[in-house]
């Protein structure tokens, strides 16, 4: 029976959390399982954050948060420790806590990312890649392809410095892999990535510049609805190859229901 007064508490918090996705998705886990755990949504408005997060922590029984936007580097700062994955990026997307009550940090955005094109059959080594977007999800996508050997990334955001300071971060740890700040530009790319939330809804602009996709290249969408996005519907249109952003999330599921120990196979996890 799932529910009980004894049960593994998990949060989804993200402003606002309505679209998210990871409650239904962990709390079927959960009663496929048959574990007493449940996953609950919940929001709250910018300003009230610290105080939000200091009654997270206060709540004892509550073992993990999935963290969505805009909180992710808000929460990172929050947390003790962190993994090599979501210290360079500043961000995290989950966090789980620790036997002393602090919190722990990792991001899965990268991860599920670069696991959902291996699926699809998409290489990423050797390819040349426009990424649109350098928010909390896009940092972690820039340095996943550049450790998986992507040649170049063309990286824009509508926040040019914030760019700026990504790429030099990158080329610092992955100097083979080149990387500009330009527009949102497609021209010569092999793969063509939308990191940011616009598509979300129907009267989003295109994040890219469509009139330069060619037939061959592969574009990306992380946004998980609508399935098809704007972007992806005139991709395929074009005649290029699309992956959309369920298998990010389906990779991320996997590799957070383990960093949650959500069996609690390993009890050290507190």
């Amino acid at each position: 029976m799932r529910g009980t007064g004894k049960a593994d508490v998990f949060v989804m918090l993200a402003h606002p959390v309505g679209h998210a996705k990871s409650p239904g998705i962990f709390n079927e886990i959960f009663e496929q399982k048959g574990l007493d755990s449940l996953m609950v949504p919940l929001s709250c408005r910018p300003e009230d954050f610290d105080t939000f997060w200091a009654g997270i922590t206060a709540a004892e029984n509550i073992r993990g948060v999935i963290i969505s936007v805009p909180y992710k580097t808000a929460v990172y700062h929050k947390c003790a420790a962190a993994h090599d994955r979501a210290a360079r990026v500043q961000s995290a997307n989950s966090v789980r806590r620790q036997a002393d009550g602090t919190w722990y940090a990792d991001n899965f955005d990268g991860v599920g990312f670069i696991d959902g094109l291996k699926a699809g059959g998409h290489r990423i080594a050797g390819k040349r890649i426009l990424q649109v977007g350098a928010g909390g999800a896009g940092s972690s996508l820039t340095y996943c392809l550049a450790e998986e050997g992507a040649a170049e990334i063309r990286l824009a955001d509508i926040d040019r410095d914030r760019a700026q300071k990504l790429a030099s971060l990158v080329s610092k740890s992955f100097p083979n892999c080149r990387i500009e700040v330009a527009d949102p530009d497609p021209s010569g790319m092999d793969m063509a990535i939308n990191a940011t939330p616009s598509g979300l809804k129907a009267s989003d602009p295109l994040p890219m510049d469509v009139s330069k996709l060619t037939p061959g290249m592969t574009v990306v969408d992380i946004i998980m609805e609508p399935a098809e996005t704007a972007l992806l519907k005139a991709a395929k249109e074009i005649g290029c190859r699309i992956q959309p952003g369920r298998p990010m999330m389906d990779f991320q599921v996997e590799a957070m229901s383990e960093f949650f120990d959500i069996e609690r196979k390993d009890r050290r996890h507190g």
